[in-house]
């Protein structure tokens, strides 16, 4: 028995709340690193106090992954979890930009990550669950998309707030100005909302109905251990460990990007480091609508990214990508004029969409269903662990390698996203399907 091909549109209702979890996750990317330094971090603490992220991700991802396959209750399986992070999510987005102090707006990070994470694993599981493997890759894009239209809006929010609607970006010193303040809470009400609509609009498939979809009878999950997690761990799939060492090497770059932008456009490009002066606002908030920017590019791709793997494979746009992407990300420090940034977020834009789609495509495929949302988790550390490494390391390196200039960071953060690109090429697609003789070519769903 197999699944059935579900609609565009509930394809687009089951991944409408990731444009809320993104919606937090942009105004984390965007804002934090400037929040930090608002209330008296310097460069080379600023990675240590991004620790709290990836460590939230490595602890709870795999944890929430465990649980909610083995959880079923009158809102299923993994909407439940949904849920519960987006009103975590929300409350600690409120809170956030008020922090009074710096330890006080580190542990609201750390906050914010946890309950972002509890509502981000399960969605990965929940298309996984519900498409049947022709649409994976499409159902993985949709949500692609949603994460780059919430993640334009919200990285660009401080900067619409302050030049359409005339909302000031400056405060005094110590102080987070009043256009971020007001993003953040814009933020809360979207990320809840939109969870809301997938809670409500989207079906899940018991357990006996996986099963038979998966010809395997149904039987009681185990309840949940640490011996269960150790053991599902060491037998962990092939095609995981090669794409772990893919994640490992992207997601380094992107926690370079992310925590050094800010310090990097605003001082080699727009002059300065007075995180109190009208030219470092102003150069943070082009650095958001740069990041709205190559959102806005992922959210177009992820569309096209389908289509061309449909005529070459999920390898080789993944690994296009990521080696365009690394291109763009270490040309930034050839730029002097801030508009010619958007030229590279165009290769940015398109690495971050295959980034988001490509991976989990590509190891939905190799996962037994029962145990997908623990190993969707579990593929989390992956991501976790370079972010863990680059916090680590950075501020170290940009200190006394680069002599405090953070734009070396960001060529590093290149480099390792072109070797990633090249790695790609190691991994096993077992459930491609372009590859001749085992499943015919994909059509695309009609509207």
């Amino acid at each position: 028995m197999e699944k059935p091909r579900l609609s565009f549109w509930q394809i687009w209702n089951m991944s409408f709340g990731f444009m809320g979890i993104q919606f937090g996750f942009g105004l984390q990317n965007a804002n934090v690193s400037r929040i930090f330094e608002t209330l008296g971090a310097s460069i080379d603490q600023i990675p240590i106090l991004w620790i709290a992220a990836p460590l939230t991700g490595l602890l709870v991802q795999p944890i929430i992954g465990h649980f909610s396959d083995r959880t079923w209750t009158r809102l299923g399986r993994r909407r439940p979890y949904f849920l519960f992070g987006a009103i975590a999510s929300s409350l600690a987005l409120i809170v956030m930009p008020y922090s009074p102090y710096l330890w006080v707006a580190a542990g609201m990070l750390w906050i914010l990550d946890a309950s972002i994470n509890i509502s981000m694993e399960p969605f990965r599981a929940l298309v996984a669950d519900n498409l049947p493997s022709e649409q994976r890759t499409q159902g993985f894009a949709v949500q692609t998309f949603f994460i780059g239209v919430g993640s334009v809006v919200a990285s660009a929010m401080p900067y619409l707030l302050s030049n359409v609607f005339g909302v000031a970006n400056t405060a005094p010193t110590g102080e987070v100005p009043p256009s971020v303040k007001i993003s953040f809470i814009c933020g809360a009400v979207v990320f809840i909302s939109s969870i809301l609509w997938t809670v409500f609009r989207t079906k899940e498939y018991s357990p006996q109905q996986l099963a038979q979809f998966n010809n395997e009878k149904y039987e009681e999950e185990e309840k949940a251990s640490l011996k269960g997690i150790i053991d599902d761990i060491k037998a962990m799939p092939k095609t995981m460990v090669q794409l772990a060492v893919v994640q490992f090497f992207s997601w380094f770059a992107l926690f370079a990007m992310w925590i050094y932008t800010t310090s990097a456009v605003t001082s080699h490009i727009f002059g300065t480091s007075d995180t109190s002066s009208a030219m470092y606002n102003e150069g943070a908030d082009w650095v958001g609508l740069c990041f709205a920017a190559y959102n806005g590019i992922s959210a177009l791709a992820a569309f096209a990214l389908p289509w061309l793997a449909q005529r070459t494979s999920r390898k080789f746009v993944h690994s296009l990508s990521l080696i365009i992407g690394g291109l763009s990300l270490a040309s930034i420090s050839l730029i002097e004029n801030p508009s010619m940034l958007m030229l590279n977020m165009v290769g940015i834009g398109l690495a971050w969409a295959s980034i988001l789609c490509m991976p989990y495509a590509i190891l939905a495929g190799a996962l037994p269903a029962k145990k997908m949302g623990f190993y969707m988790g579990v593929f989390n550390f992956f991501i976790v662990l370079p972010q863990i490494l680059a916090a680590g390391i950075l501020g170290f390196f940009t200190r006394w390698a680069f002599d405090g200039n953070t734009m070396m960071a960001i060529v590093l953060g290149g480099i390792s996203m072109i070797f990633a690109g090249l790695m790609v090429f190691m991994v096993k697609d077992e459930d491609e399907p372009n590859r001749a003789g085992e499943q015919a070519s994909v059509q695309p769903v009609s509207v």
